[in-house]
């Protein structure tokens, strides 16, 4: 029988939500619930890559600052996973959720009404915020409710999903932008924001318990906002003004002493919003600058190819998210196979053969021109996603097998955190970088309007040689520094995971995404994902 539903303001555990070796109605619910307001959320994230073109020429704007609508989503989900510990303490789950869809809601409304630009970016930023804690809640109910030896199954199933959001946003982005104009994109979202909120509040349950004596570090948070976001707002008008100019070097330099004051900080609290000291270990150090740099380098390209694609090409912002389909595809099916090569291979040879696919596709890309079939642009980015999933996820494994058992929370918080803040810096560097090629290439053609297009197509070309010598960089890094135990083959990883696993009490469970190994421990006793079974409960092991 299925455990009976008593309201939704109560907590769901044991067997009100799992039984009978299934999930109960509203355990059931309760998941698709947080699984579909997450998809949304990863949705959001890249759904306005291919209106930005467009954007860009309606409120006459560089592409720099155009760029803005996706790195604040970053750089915002930077400075919220740090949180996420806290928040998920502190609150319930659906305290969590409610608010997030009513932020999320609002900044919707704000960017679908806006008038200017600045506004609708200041909805684009509570969208971020409303979706930046919803992953990790999603992880946490799913560690709540499911036991052990269906933990992998529960998160390859949430993570599946995941990954067809990006797949899926760009396209839909495209096809709302040609059909109803880019406006129509935040109108859905509104309306999608509203019917989560709604449904939460009447059917989402509680999950876990709460610990209203915690307290956050704010102030560190703060102080991460105005470091980086100066820093990246003082880089962003060396376009517009000249590096003298009190617009660029002051918000720079108050970016810098931001960081400066944020590192000096966390070094000296003795529980600090981030565990730094997790950066003594070498090679927790070498994963997570691999993992910074495959972001940094990978994310200005979703900015830059609609560029080519819709305004340097003439095609339609429809065809703009076509294109770029395979390539969200090639990354799922890379994180699907990837966790098996990893079993059997190790980390070293999956990532050094996932960094040298990215960079031969980005040297690939690198070749476009004005007559070039488009559909190459598609090939070569399904290889670089391809690359790019083979990557991430067992250079990220390594890392935090590269750590003791306690610290392998801390080091999770750390590596997401930098990753996201490398990929919210990578799209405003490179697109400055390249928008000075197209400068400097229009200049030497003699200027006129008949010159545009070819020195915007030679711009890309060497940006995106610019993002090979990244990639290349990454692949030297990964040869000659993922090397020692657990380096080069699954089961030596699992053999030294086990000498330092303990069992300890479940859970503190912002660490990092719990992968399908879970279930392959249980049946197998082979581990390759050994950082994500730092916290098991001894009823769970037993």
């Amino acid at each position: 029988m299925r455990a009976r539903w008593h309201g939704p303001m109560e907590t769901v555990t044991g067997s009100k939500a799992f039984a009978h070796g299934k999930l109960t109605r509203p355990a059931l619910i309760s998941i698709s619930i947080l699984t579909f307001i997450t998809f949304v959320g990863n949705f959001t994230q890249l759904q306005l890559t291919s209106a930005l073109p467009t954007m860009v020429r309606e409120f006459n704007i560089s592409v720099t600052t155009g760029q803005w609508m996706t790195s604040i989503f970053q750089l915002v989900m930077g400075v919220m996973i740090p949180l996420t510990a806290f928040l998920t303490k502190r609150f319930t789950t659906r305290e969590i959720v409610i608010a997030s869809m009513a932020i999320f809601t609002t900044g919707s409304l704000l960017s679908w009404l806006s008038p200017s630009f600045i506004l609708v970016l200041a909805g684009r930023t509570l969208e971020a915020v409303g979706t930046g804690v919803m992953w990790p809640v999603l992880q946490i109910t799913v560690f709540s409710i499911y036991p052990l030896a269906k933990r992998g199954v529960a998160m390859g199933t949430v993570g599946l999903a995941m990954s067809v959001a990006p797949a899926l946003g760009p396209t839909l982005g495209g096809l709302q932008t040609d059909s109803h104009g880019w406006r129509s994109i935040f109108f859905s979202l509104t309306i999608l924001g509203a019917i989560c909120m709604i449904v939460s509040m009447f059917w989402l349950r509680n999950f876990g318990s709460r610990n209203e004596k915690m307290h956050a570090d704010f102030f560190s948070a703060s102080l991460s906002v105005v470091g980086f976001g100066g820093l990246l707002f003082g880089f962003t008008n060396i376009q517009a003004y000249s590096i003298e100019s009190p617009m660029t070097w002051l918000p720079m330099i108050i970016g810098i002493a931001g960081i400066i004051w944020f590192v000096l900080r966390q070094m000296h609290l003795t529980a600090p919003l981030l565990d730094l000291a997790v950066f003594r270990n070498r090679g927790f150090t070498i994963g997570t600058i691999a993992a910074s740099l495959s972001f940094f380098a990978f994310s200005s390209i979703m900015v830059i190819m609609p560029l080519y694609i819709q305004t340097d090409r003439g095609y339609s912002a429809t065809m703009s998210g076509l294109i770029m389909l395979p390539g969200a595809l090639g990354m799922a099916i890379a994180q699907f196979f990837g966790g098996r090569s990893l079993d059997r291979f190790g980390a070293r040879p999956v990532a050094i053969t996932g960094s040298l696919v990215l960079t031969l596709g980005t040297i690939g890309m690198s070749l476009v021109g004005l007559d070039t079939w488009i559909w190459w642009v598609s090939i070569c980015q399904f290889v670089r996603q391809v690359g790019m999933g083979f990557v991430l996820m067992p250079i990220t494994t390594w890392a935090l097998n590269c750590l003791e058992p306690e610290e392998v929370s801390a080091g999770s918080a750390v590596t997401n955190t930098v990753r996201q803040l490398a990929g919210a810096m990578g799209a405003p560097v490179l697109v400055i970088l390249m928008e000075s090629f197209v400068a400097a290439r229009r200049s030497a053609m003699g200027g006129g309007a008949s010159t545009a297009v070819p020195a915007s197509i030679f711009g890309i070309d060497w940006i995106l040689r610019v993002s090979s010598l990244i990639c290349v960089a990454m692949f030297i890094l990964i040869f000659l520094g993922v090397k020692g135990d657990g380096a080069g083959s699954g089961r030596a990883m699992a053999r030294v995971a086990l000498r330092k696993m303990r069992i300890v009490h479940l859970p503190d469970l912002h660490s990092a995404p719990i992968v399908h190994s879970i279930e392959e421990f249980s049946e197998k006793h082979v581990i390759s994902h050994v950082p994500y079974l730092s916290h098991v409960s001894k009823d769970d092991a037993a």
